[in-house]
């Protein structure tokens, strides 16, 4: 199974037939390099907030209105695309204004969207400090499994690739892959998620593919920079790099970053590695009960 994750640009777009163009060119790129899961970043989505006009893409709360009110349309074109080209797509997440879980605030939300046209979303669990003000994000549903033709596939949005016990349900519900979209404006920030999505690599002797958002724009004053890769991640084990880095972009470039991860692989380490972190894990004691700590003064 190859994977496609990008390190994707926010532009400026002139009318939704941009936005149309913009979206199948970067899914015939990765379909034609012959990717079959493909991996936008977080709050890729953004760019739509430039179809409401300057007024509204410099201002956060009409761009978060503007952005949601376009994700069904959005929603629809990546659903044909994916049909058409055959491909498994982790959209832009979006800020999406969902009643279900909050009448008056958006949760952060992606969708997986399957060659069938099948598809399902998830919500990010844990809202960073900007997204709790002044974004004023809301928290919508919780952690998804999703079961493709590919493996089964998880996604931890950005921040919620820095939990392990996020990872952790992933893995104990038989995940394959887990996907980290993410957007992060510093260099330390872009680590953090890194490290993240390499940690619950390793815990899980899974494959995870991070994704990041790339920007340097005038018409946005909340999402004016932001810069990373794409790169995906394995176990340092048997059957994968050294390192655990199966590929990776390069930093503030835009465009797809590919790898081969079959499945396999990933059954492989977790039967013959020479670790075995998945299985071993309860018995740091914390998954069944508090981990004792003892206490040493110093002073």
């Amino acid at each position: 199974m190859r994977i496609a994750t990008a390190a994707y640009p926010l532009d400026w777009l002139e009318d939704w037939a941009a936005f149309e163009k913009k979206s199948r060119e970067w899914v015939k790129e990765a379909a034609d390099a012959g990717a079959e899961l493909l991996v936008f970043p977080e709050y890729g989505a953004m760019e739509l907030a430039s179809l409401a006009g300057r007024n509204s893409s410099m201002i956060l709360e009409p761009s978060l209105r503007a952005v949601s009110e376009r994700i069904p349309q959005a929603d629809e074109l990546y659903t044909t695309l994916a049909k058409e080209f055959g491909v498994h797509i982790l959209t832009p997440s979006a800020p999406v204004y969902d009643t279900e879980w909050d009448a008056d605030r958006p949760v952060n939300r992606t969708r997986l969207i399957a060659p069938s046209g099948k598809s399902g979303v998830q919500d990010k669990q844990i809202m960073t400090l900007a997204e709790r003000d002044p974004f004023d994000m809301a928290l919508g549903g919780p952690l998804v499994l999703f079961d493709t033709e590919l493996g089964k596939i998880g996604v931890l949005i950005c921040y919620d690739s820095e939990f392990p016990l996020f990872g952790r349900a992933l893995v104990e519900a038989e995940a394959d892959y887990i996907l980290v979209p993410s957007c992060t404006d510093e260099l330390s920030g872009y680590w953090r998620v890194r490290l993240g999505a390499m940690s619950r690599a390793l815990e899980g002797q899974c494959v995870t593919a991070m994704a990041s958002l790339i920007s340097d724009i005038d018409w946005s004053e909340t999402f004016e920079t932001c810069t990373g890769m794409g790169g995906i991640f394995g176990p340092p084990d048997t059957g994968f790099p050294g390192t655990g880095v199966l590929a990776e972009g390069e930093f503030g470039k835009a465009g797809w970053t590919f790898a081969d991860a079959p499945k396999a692989a990933i059954e492989h380490v977790r039967a013959q590695g020479v670790v075995r972190n998945k299985t071993h894990w309860a018995e740091q004691g914390g998954a069944k009960k508090p981990i004792p700590v003892t206490y040493c003064d110093l002073r």
